[in-house]
């Protein structure tokens, strides 16, 4: 039958996930602002919260889903019928939140959901995947799908540690491009670039992969208040650096991703030329 999984395509729209190696880095901020500013410049954006136990876009973007991956997963939605609209051009398609026996999906329900996914790409231009935080299979699966992956870390020691450990899990399940890295509550953008130049070192030497840096988001309280208001601090505080800081990097990402001449490369790497 056609409508069975087996026959299902993965996405061949431009896929990125979103990763960390360890919680509280600001990985689900990235990609909800990410995707926010990206809509603004008129981009139609698929999010998928893959933090299939534990999700929380919803509450970043202020939506309240119906039907989450917990409908689809047990058989009684499909994904197209849990995708709910959110900020202008972005769709979401939400997750569960405490349901710890999601935390681990086999093999072939992890497959059938990344292929649901491109039963949905008619309407994108770009998905990103929010991959839950850590390396687990599941989210070693998910950012091996994505056609590029973007790290998040902190400048401190312990991010900057499970950071290099996500690019070695990475790489041992067969990742050939290196990752990109966005740096997150940095104190200046030479702080940022002193953090990627340390992964660099490291994955050069140890893993003959080198990690390029994206780009930064600055240390900004106006995060966590927008975070408290259930809004993206992308519309909830627009003047802010950590606002600029995003809407910086959905303007470099988009310019190439929607030039007809650029050439097709996968997303990340079109950022970098």
């Amino acid at each position: 039958m056609s409508d069975h999984p087996s026959h299902w395509a993965r996405p061949h729209v431009r896929t990125l996930a979103i990763a960390s190696g360890k919680g509280g880095v600001g990985k689900s901020n990235l990609a909800a602002n990410l995707a926010v500013a990206l809509g603004e410049l008129g981009a139609r954006v698929l999010l998928l919260d893959a933090d299939i136990a534990q999700a929380n876009l919803d509450l970043l973007l202020g939506v309240n889903p119906r039907y989450d991956l917990q409908h689809v997963l047990s058989g009684d939605k499909s994904l197209e019928e849990i995708v709910v609209q959110g900020p202008p051009g972005v769709s979401l398609v939400p997750a569960s939140s405490g349901v710890p026996e999601l935390a681990e999906l086999d093999d072939y329900r992890l497959e059938c959901l990344i292929r649901g996914l491109g039963n949905l790409e008619s309407n994108a231009d770009i998905i990103l995947i929010d991959a839950a935080s850590g390396t687990s299979r599941q989210v070693l699966t998910f950012c091996l799908a994505a056609d590029d992956v973007v790290i998040v870390t902190t400048p401190e020691m312990p991010a900057f540690s499970d950071a290099y450990a996500m690019i070695k899990l990475l790489q041992q399940r067969g990742l050939t491009r290196p990752p990109h890295l966005v740096v997150n509550a940095a104190g200046s953008a030479d702080e940022a670039e002193e953090v990627a130049h340390r992964l660099r070192l490291v994955s050069r030497r140890f893993l003959k992969l080198e990690p390029e840096l994206w780009g930064h988001v600055p240390f900004d309280a106006a995060v966590p208040h927008a975070v408290r208001r259930q809004e993206p601090v992308v519309t909830a505080f627009p003047r802010s650096p950590a606002a600029a800081a995003y809407r910086a990097l959905a303007a470099r990402l988009w310019e190439t991703s929607s030039d007809p001449d650029s050439p097709q490369q996968p997303l990340v790497e079109k950022l970098e030329a």
